[in-house]
């Protein structure tokens, strides 16, 4: 038996000692992230590019009144016509103040202006087949991971059926059969949601076996336990305990899926299937630029927006993986 401590008459006591000191306040698991994401400096650096990119897809009218041509306008009297070679006159393909990136061989297009409105068309097509990808492949992956049994192996083997597809071969075939006026859409509005439900709708067994994985740890877990014993049911059990917990993987891999989705895209517009011109997309700059291979300024600045962009959504990806990853230092 301990006898209480004894205070001597002046001295301070706990409580009085314990007053001046700094209060100290609990993290949470997103705050806790989010300063392991500022330390990140590359990811971050990624998130910048990134954040710039869909400024300019959003201002891209105002970006190109300012500093550059309509992207469609031709400029016949800057093309050398006289000697046959078609390029642009002046350096490094008519680079100047008025057209940044130069002009385009043949009609005089401003590169400039058609590369911002191609981030348009990449950026719109990729984020939203990525989110239809998420959608489906979330909705998909937690009811096999959770319910398992039957209803785990059918939704197992429809992934397997969905990963054997060989999407650009049918991407390809339908575009190329699909009219110009179907469905009550007409022209590259058709041609923009058709490429979303494409490339949406066929990769989402990707994130659904990642989905599924997670799940199937998680309904082991103690608090998963312990909220079926005071008698949960299934639906809270999936929304409250399950979807929470699943938000930081769907977070990376949506971030991840995305610069694939851009590639997409671009492949499909350089074989000619996709966006129809004039509208500009960088893929399609990209398959005009093949016939004059002589003049690489045609090809650099396309081709570098679309390497740009997937690899600032790479890192950006890879550093939220290892901020909402707790094992990961």
């Amino acid at each position: 038996m301990t006898t209480p401590l004894e205070v001597e008459p002046g001295a301070s006591s706990p409580e009085a000692i314990l007053q001046g000191a700094p209060r100290i306040e609990g993290r949470s698991l997103w705050r806790i992230s989010w300063t392991r994401l500022k330390r990140d400096k590359v990811a971050m650096a990624g998130a910048v590019v990134v954040g710039l990119l869909i400024l300019m897809a959003i201002f891209a009218p105002l970006i190109v009144k300012v500093l550059g041509d309509p992207p469609n306008a031709f400029h016949q009297d800057l093309i050398d016509t006289k000697t046959g070679t078609l390029a642009p006159y002046g350096k490094f393909g008519g680079i100047s103040w008025q057209h940044l990136m130069g002009l385009e061989p043949v009609n005089g297009r401003d590169i400039f202006s058609r590369v911002v409105y191609g981030s348009r068309i990449s950026l719109l097509i990729a984020f939203f087949a990525t989110l239809l990808s998420v959608a489906i492949g979330t909705t998909m992956g937690v009811i096999a991971g959770f319910f398992g049994g039957w209803v785990d192996a059918a939704i197992s083997r429809l992934m397997d059926i969905f990963l054997a597809f060989p999407l650009l071969v049918f991407a390809i075939a339908l575009a190329g059969v699909m009219p110009d006026d179907a469905f009550g859409l007409k022209g590259n509005t058709l041609r923009v949601c058709l490429l979303i439900f494409i490339v949406g709708f066929f990769n989402w067994p990707y994130i659904g076996r990642i989905i599924r994985g997670q799940t199937l740890s998680l309904r082991e877990r103690e608090y998963v336990d312990a909220a079926r014993s005071l008698g949960a049911r299934r639906p809270y059990i999936l929304f409250t305990e399950l979807l929470p917990n699943l938000l930081g993987p769907i977070l990376v891999y949506s971030t991840l899926l995305i610069p694939t989705n851009i590639l997409f895209e671009a492949a499909l517009s350089f074989l000619g299937v996709g966006i129809r011109p004039p509208t500009a997309s960088w893929g399609g700059m990209l398959s005009d630029a093949v016939t004059f291979y002589t003049m690489p300024h045609f090809m650099l600045w396309p081709g570098l927006a679309i390497f740009v962009t997937v690899l600032a959504f790479n890192l950006f990806g890879d550093g939220l993986r290892d901020a909402l990853d707790p094992r990961a230092r």
